[in-house]
């Protein structure tokens, strides 16, 4: 309804390995979500749920030495939104689940890092403008590990944010703050230090043309580790559409991450620093209202200070997706 939504997508495909096809392997990725508002007055709650699972080990920065790594994760939760016309305030609750998927060569490879989380987050935003808001904003995150090998621990940050849309196909929001993670020494082979942090994220989208689009986004931030505590890293990603042929989709893509696992090893974690890189091509055409397939190529580079860490991969993938709202 305009109220309410429903969301399934489902996408299966193959992906070919230039070298080394013993690799090349089925893909699926999915997604699914559960939205419900309920409005009271000047207050919006929103009840959602959602689900995702995807397997491709090269699109996350942190790994390498695998080809099959994958998560599954659900989020359940709420968002209050008090709108006040030029003031605007927002507290949400989320729990997470994530566990990993690993392939039969490395059943237990990843498993260290199944988790449940506690999300808590509160923003207090002010209209100075009809086309700027400002605020401070504030989360809080709990997570706990199933097994003993990474440390359980809270996280907690403050900030400011912006919002500028001049108009409705411009859009830029920075995001700026400090961030603070405690470590409760729950893991039997690791130790790692209390770690502090300054954050900050940038996102921003543009619609050119009828035709030409991007979307671009910049941030620094320590985020929790797969194979340590804790990766503090610099990224940036950029994607262009290019609308140009009726009923032919051409994506194009890049991405860097500048990546230190181990930020605060006491003992025991992975200390590694690393520099990722990606550059993409897709090409989609829709075969019904629902389903379309793609055709994508995807260049992937990892350099490292441990030599068998970096890799060149190649890839080319052929997906079918079907959405349902």
């Amino acid at each position: 309804s305009q109220l309410n939504l429903l969301s399934l997508n489902v996408g299966i495909g193959w992906n070919q390995y230039v070298e080394h096809s013993q690799y090349s392997t089925w893909s699926l990725q999915s997604g699914s979500g559960l939205s419900f508002d309920i409005y009271v007055k000047d207050l919006w709650i929103n009840l959602h749920d959602n689900a995702s699972y995807s397997q491709d080990s090269s699109q996350q920065s942190a790994v390498a030495n695998t080809a099959t790594y994958g998560t599954v994760a659900n989020t359940v939760g709420i968002l209050n939104t008090l709108d006040l016309e030029d003031v605007t305030l927002t507290l949400g609750y989320d729990h997470r689940n994530t566990f990993s998927e690993s392939g039969q060569s490395s059943a237990n490879q990843f498993q260290s890092q199944n988790n449940s989380s506690e999300l808590l987050v509160g923003r207090a935003g002010l209209v100075v403008h009809p086309t700027v808001t400002v605020g401070v904003e504030a989360t809080g995150t709990f997570t706990t590990y199933d097994q003993q090998v990474l440390n359980n621990n809270s996280g907690f940050s403050t900030g400011v944010y912006a919002d500028f849309h001049p108009s409705q196909y411009f859009h830029v929001s920075p995001h700026f703050g400090y961030t603070e993670t405690y470590y409760q020494h729950t893991s039997q082979s690791i130790q790692t230090s209390d770690q502090g942090s300054w954050y900050a994220n940038l996102s921003l989208s543009h619609q050119i043309t009828d035709a030409v689009s991007y979307s671009l986004t910049a941030g620094h931030n320590i985020t929790q580790g797969i194979q340590s505590d804790a990766i503090e890293q610099d990224t940036v990603d950029l994607g262009i559409g290019w609308n140009i042929i009726k009923d032919l989709g051409l994506t194009t893509s890049f991405s860097y991450t500048h990546g230190n696992q181990g930020q605060g090893n006491v003992s025991g974690n992975l200390t590694e620093t690393y520099d990722w890189y990606t550059g993409g091509l897709n090409l989609s055409h829709p075969i019904t209202k629902n389903l379309s397939a793609s055709l994508n190529y995807r260049l992937t580079i990892r350099s490292s200070n441990i030599p068998s860490n970096a890799y060149t991969q190649n890839l080319v993938g052929l997906m079918l997706t079907y959405q349902a709202r």
